[in-house]
């Protein structure tokens, strides 16, 4: 279907179904039963409608071979649901013009992950963007949105998407997400959009009826893969190459979070994952502004970021699992489901230093070797976090860090994900150590599904000893409910003093001119693992925490110049010119002015 953002007369009606031998076009004028218009096939599996010409607001699906209406898989809204008719879209203009505005750099730039449903009561993308004005005030420059496409009910992570082009009703709709965007950009922030093609959520994916989407040579853990690389897979392919660009090109998004790439199964000469760089930076071109591809992996492989030139996907960034579960396993001392094998301190030294901390080495979880060097690619190719909605959301309780290690130990977090040089992410509300859980929830019509969902989620945890008693039950409305944001408590005592060390390390990471970047030339990191203390040189700045509950001692050394302390995160610290001591976790940072002879 040719539905862009500025529809043309020659805008028609049109899917690909290859499987169907006979296609119709079902309208719904809301009075009477649905006219049926026979659709004119091609010889490549799409079929046609060449009356009446589409109008916005048109409800309208298909029929395959006399079946039941099925929605549109490229429609830009489903007002129904998941199940219902479609809705033929013309999305509005930009209200600021496309030459206006330029994204922060990714090299300079402080993400913020968050989830439309629950970052405000409101739930909406217009409630969202009242809070703009906060995150920019704070020092963010990049929004990342978890996903948006339409999935089933009216709440949920976003990962059981089925309407891939479809902006989630729940959330405003396609009108909603281009007044949030257009609101970003007037304040100078750049938005992120997470979307999955790895698989389609359960409920409400019709794909299969239409063509050969899915694969049976491959699995995801969530289900039937994408077919990306059988028989007939050029034009699924291109279902979802532009989809990614419907994205960044029609609601002027920024850039895409591409979530677990790993599980694209593709033996392709040229992967999924090349062919959408490919394409995106021609989109970036085209309209001189740069569009950006963030992978989430667990490949511990930096192929994703190298240049295709050597062999590469040149994609612009990826996550980095490695430094959340050195600093996790540092702070709280648990070390069983994935966290088996890491080392605390002496791991999150090395992802400091090294970035992957499995690059080649066996991984005690994976019973195997994993990862290879992460190379001397720039900092700003990796995005480093404490906290984001997988490692909150996917423990039984949703516990944030605080909850699980302490208000000290969550600062020290902080530091040393915004000091780090790799490019920090925060997820909603860890900045003022938000006393809401996030917590899994769905809300899948089938009760069924939902209970096969409730039964799986409790099975999953038994690795991590988890009682399945401890967790709750998605579909209930109040495991949603409870991991909405409580804005009020931001004022308040211990809420009140960890927004300002937020803001503190935000303005350090902003104004320091050895913080600023993500130049990993001049890292250097020191540990003692058994007195669990960490030193992080970053050019002249010392970054010194310790992670215990002991005393901790830290010299600092002799080098030439006056020391300046810059930040520490307790009144407990010591802090002389060449020597900090801890009576417990905290963090100092200080910065060398070097003389000059």
């Amino acid at each position: 279907m040719t539905n862009n953002r500025n529809n043309t007369t020659q805008d028609v009606f049109s899917v690909w179904a290859p499987s169907a031998e006979r296609v119709e076009l079902l309208l719904q004028d809301g009075t009477t039963e649905p006219q049926r218009i026979a659709m004119l096939a091609d010889a490549n599996g799409w079929g046609y409608a060449g009356e009446p010409v589409p109008r916005n607001g048109d409800r309208y699906a298909f029929s395959l071979d006399g079946g039941p209406a099925r929605p549109d898989p490229r429609a830009r809204r489903q007002p129904d649901g998941v199940h219902g008719f479609s809705e033929w879209v013309s999305l509005p203009a930009s209200q600021r013009g496309d030459t206006e505005y330029r994204p922060p750099a990714l090299a300079e730039g402080i993400i913020y992950e968050l989830h439309v449903g629950t970052f405000t009561p409101g739930g909406t993308f217009d409630a969202a963007a009242q809070r703009i004005p906060y995150l920019r005030e704070l020092g963010v420059t990049h929004v990342e949105l978890m996903p948006v496409a339409s999935a089933s009910g009216a709440r949920g992570w976003g990962y059981d998407g089925v309407a891939l082009y479809s902006v989630w009703e729940a959330y405003g709709g396609p009108e909603g997400l281009v007044r949030f965007v257009d609101r970003c950009h007037a304040e100078g922030l750049a938005v992120i959009l997470d979307v999955v093609y790895n698989h389609l959520g359960p409920e409400g994916n019709y794909l299969a009826e239409f063509g050969p989407y899915f694969t049976d040579a491959y699995r995801t853990p969530w289900g039937m893969a994408v077919n990306l690389d059988g028989p007939d897979s050029d034009e699924v392919r291109r279902f979802i190459l532009d989809n990614a660009l419907m994205w960044l090109g029609d609601y002027d998004i920024d850039a895409l979070r591409l979530d677990a790439v790993h599980a694209l199964h593709d033996e392709s000469a040229v992967h999924i994952l090349e062919e959408l760089a490919l394409e995106v930076d021609a989109l970036s071109r085209s309209t001189g502004r740069q569009r950006l591809l963030i992978a989430e992996s667990d490949l511990n492989d930096p192929r994703l970021v190298a240049p295709r030139e050597v062999g590469g996907y040149g994609l612009d960034a990826q996550w980095s699992d490695d430094f959340h579960h050195g600093v996790h396993v540092a702070l709280t001392g648990e070390t069983h489901g994935y966290y088996v094998g890491f080392r605390g301190v002496a791991d999150l030294a090395k992802s400091l230093r090294d970035v992957f901390i499995h690059d080649g080495a066996y991984s005690p979880s994976r019973r195997r070797r994993h990862g290879r060097p992460a190379g001397n690619y720039p900092g700003y190719r990796f995005l480093a976090y404490s906290q984001n909605h997988d490692q909150v959301g996917n423990r039984a309780q949703g516990e944030r860090l605080e909850h699980l290690a302490g208000k000290e130990r969550a600062k020290v977090a902080a530091a040393l994900t915004l000091l780090s040089p790799f490019v920090p992410m925060l997820f909603q509300g860890e900045e003022w150590a938000a006393s809401a859980p996030f917590q899994y929830f769905t809300d899948h019509g089938d009760p069924d599904l939902g209970r096969a969902v409730r039964e799986g989620r409790r099975r999953e945890f038994r690795s991590f000893g988890w009682k399945p008693e401890d967790v709750p039950d998605p579909q209930d409305r109040t495991t949603f409910d409870r991991s909405v944001l409580d804005w009020d408590e931001q004022s308040h005592g211990a809420h009140a003093d960890m927004l300002a060390w937020y803001r503190e390390l935000i303005g350090l990471r902003r104004t320091e001119p050895d913080l600023r970047g993500c130049d990993r030339e001049t890292v250097s990191v020191q540990c003692d693992p058994e007195a669990g203390w960490l030193h992080l040189r970053r050019g002249c700045v010392d970054v010194v925490a310790a992670l215990g509950d002991g005393s901790a001692e830290v010299r600092l050394g002799t080098r030439a110049g006056e020391r300046t302390l810059l930040l520490s995160s307790g009144a407990s610290i010591e802090v002389t010119p060449s020597v900090i001591r801890f009576s417990g976790p905290g963090v100092v940072v200080t910065k060398r002015e070097v003389l000059v002879r």
